[in-house]
């Protein structure tokens, strides 16, 4: 079994909130993946760094994260995100806001992956995850 981590995980890490041994504590020897979304999320925050210093760790940081197997998004990735974004519409729970969420969501889902976050408000209500908090 595999694991795929939260952006907000890999941010505590980089900030010194959270220690790399702390995650090697929970995943073992099981594979770390990558996402997009992560990407697409620590990008963001590179480009929006209040100055040339922080944007530069920002994508220092990235880039090393970069070297982890990443999970491509396909046809299938997108019929989980589909479901699980119905079924909390469908339970009375917003869904727009929770996109990013629910595409890490619809990867960890499809691929029978744990999805490791110290954000299990945004994850604790779909259908199918294998959350663990940290």
């Amino acid at each position: 079994m595999g694991y795929l981590i939260d952006t907000c995980v890999w941010i505590d890490v980089e900030q010194g909130h959270l220690a790399p041994a702390d995650v090697a504590d929970i995943t073992g020897s099981s594979p770390i993946y990558l996402s997009p979304v992560t990407i697409a999320e620590l990008k963001f925050g590179a480009e929006i760094a209040p100055d040339p210093d922080t944007r530069q760790k920002r994508l220092a940081a990235l880039q090393r994260l970069q070297r982890k197997p990443l999970l491509l998004m396909d046809g299938h990735t997108g019929e989980i995100f589909g479901n699980l974004a119905a079924e909390v519409r469908a339970a009375g729970r917003g869904h727009r806001y929770r996109v990013r969420d629910l595409w890490l969501a619809s990867q960890a889902v499809q691929w029978g992956y744990r999805l490791l976050t110290r954000n299990g408000r945004d994850f604790q209500d779909l259908p199918g995850l294998d959350l663990v908090l940290i």
